[in-house]
This record gives structure tokens, C-alpha cells and sequence, in this order.
């Protein structure tokens, strides 16, 4: 009996060990096969907390620490679109791959496809995240998360949400809410309707924050920033908004957190300390 009970737990984990490879190589196969790369826009010129990328946490530059975060996700190659020459110096020192980017690019979109038309002219990487330089905090989890959607060529952009719990979001129009329409084919997914500053929908049930964080087929990208600003992204200042307009598809997974953002200095004081149990 004892030899039996033995066996048993033997085959068992043995069953395990080779799902666990099997599940691995399918990753590796997928990531392969989008080959995607990250890319980081920074920028010094912030209105509410001036030099944010360069400002310190522990000792490291923030734009450091979100590189970390980017290189913790292991998707593949980190690239920072640097939008001034003290964040490409930071940056480069550091040993991190880095593009100048001008200075006259009017959006965060637009450096990192001038970033990715500079160091990947022969196309090789099909598909680009778009990871702010604000998130020095971001759980690398989520960045595998946005990407995943876009195992589905119809996909043209992906983005993550989580349900608001803090009722003093519902109101504030810096907290932007997704409508959704869930996916019944895939779990904790669904097709971006609108985004917007305004409480909404409408009616009983959840709500959603937007997390500003994106993932791009690479096609889709390349169109995106060639067109036209749209009538509804200029009345509610959100850029996602153009791709609906002109009949993109957004696909939004819910996750279950929102990355600290840091745009002041409360923010980075509370960085700061999320950070210190890492170190």
C-alpha cells in the first residue's frame, strides 16, 4: 500500500514537472512569435513635479527604477524614448538601451514609434508596449497582462482597467472610467467602447479605472499616430479616443490593482516607502 501511495505521488509529480516545461515553452513559443519590445517615453518637462524621470528614489533616478520593472516582466528588449539629452545621459550610463527622441513630439505615443522606427527599421518586433515613466512601483505582472490580448491579430491596442473600490474616484474626472463590453470567450476581458472623464455608465454595477498602459500591434501604431487628432480625444483630453473614432479595437483586461502613478511630490514620498521593502 505504502509503495503504491509512493508511486502515485511519484507519477503525480512527474505529471507536473512536465506540464509546468510544456506551459513554459508555450510562452516562450508566444513571445517569440510576437516578438514584442518595451519601450519608456520620458520627459522632464512635467507642469506638477518638474524633472520627474530624474528625480531620486533611494539613490536611483525614477526612470531607473521603471526600467527595473520593465526588465522584472522578462517580455523582452526595454527601450527608454528619451525625450531630453539628461535622460538619455542617466539612462545610457546606467547601461540601458536609449533613443534621443526630438523634443517637438507632441505625445508620449509618438516617441516611442519614433524610438522603435529608430532602432528596429527592418520591423522584427511586431508588437511594442507602451509603459509610462511614472510607474516606478508597477508589478511586472501587469505588464505581461496588457500584452497577452494581442495573441489575437484582430486586436489592435490593449489596455488594463481595475473596479473602482475608492468612492471618491466615481466622481473625479482625473480618474477615467472604461465601458466595456465583455468578452464571454475570454476571461477578464472585453472591447473598449468608450473612455471618459464623466461617471459612467450609467446604473447599477461596477466601474472601472483606467490604467494608462498600453500594448500596440505594431501596424497599429504606425496608423495611429498618423492620424488626426478626433473630435471626442480634444473634449475629453484623452488620446485612446482617437482610435476608436477611427474604428480601432481596444481591448481592456481587468486587473486587480491600480500602479501608483507618481505627478507630485505626495506621490513620490509614497514611492519612496513602497519601494524601501524592496531594497
Amino acid at each position: 500500500m505504502i509503495v503504491n501511495d509512493t508511486m502515485s505521488y511519484y507519477l503525480l509529480s512527474l505529471q507536473t514537472f512536465y506540464i509546468d516545461i510544456y506551459l513554459a515553452l508555450i510562452i516562450r513559443l508566444v513571445k517569440q512569435k510576437m516578438n514584442p519590445i518595451i519601450i519608456i517615453p520620458a520627459r522632464l518637462a512635467a507642469t506638477r513635479l518638474p524633472n520627474k524621470p530624474l528625480l531620486e528614489i533611494h539613490n536611483k533616478p525614477m526612470i531607473l527604477h521603471v526600467c527595473d520593472r520593465a526588465l522584472e516582466a522578462g517580455i523582452g528588449r526595454v527601450v527608454v524614448a528619451a525625450g531630453d539629452q539628461e535622460i538619455y545621459d542617466v539612462v545610457h550610463d546606467a547601461g540601458i538601451e536609449v533613443v534621443l527622441t526630438p523634443a517637438d513630439l507632441p505625445s508620449g505615443s509618438d516617441r516611442v514609434f519614433y524610438a522603435l522606427s529608430k532602432i528596429d527599421p527592418k520591423k522584427k518586433h511586431s508588437c511594442v508596449i507602451n509603459l509610462q515613466g511614472d510607474l516606478p512601483t508597477i508589478d511586472p505582472v501587469l505588464i505581461s497582462s496588457v500584452l497577452s490580448p494581442l495573441k489575437r491579430e484582430y486586436i489592435d491596442i490593449s489596455t488594463l482597467v481595475a473596479v473602482i473600490k475608492d468612492k471618491t474616484e466615481i466622481n473625479n474626472p482625473n480618474v477615467v472610467k472604461v465601458i466595456m463590453s465583455p468578452d464571454d470567450s475570454y476571461e477578464n476581458t472585453g472591447r473598449a467602447l468608450y473612455f471618459t472623464r464623466a461617471t459612467a455608465p450609467w446604473g447599477e454595477g461596477s466601474l472601472l479605472h483606467h490604467i494608462g498602459l498600453y500594448a500596440y500591434q505594431r501596424d497599429a501604431l504606425e496608423q495611429f499616430i498618423k492620424l488626426p487628432p478626433s473630435t471626442l480625444e480634444k473634449r475629453e483630453k484623452l488620446e485612446q479616443l482617437r482610435a476608436l473614432e477611427y474604428g480601432m479595437r481596444i481591448e481592456v483586461t481587468v486587473v486587480d490593482t491600480v500602479p501608483l502613478g507618481v505627478d507630485t511630490a505626495s506621490d513620490l514620498e509614497k514611492a519612496r516607502f513602497m519601494l524601501v521593502e524592496t531594497l
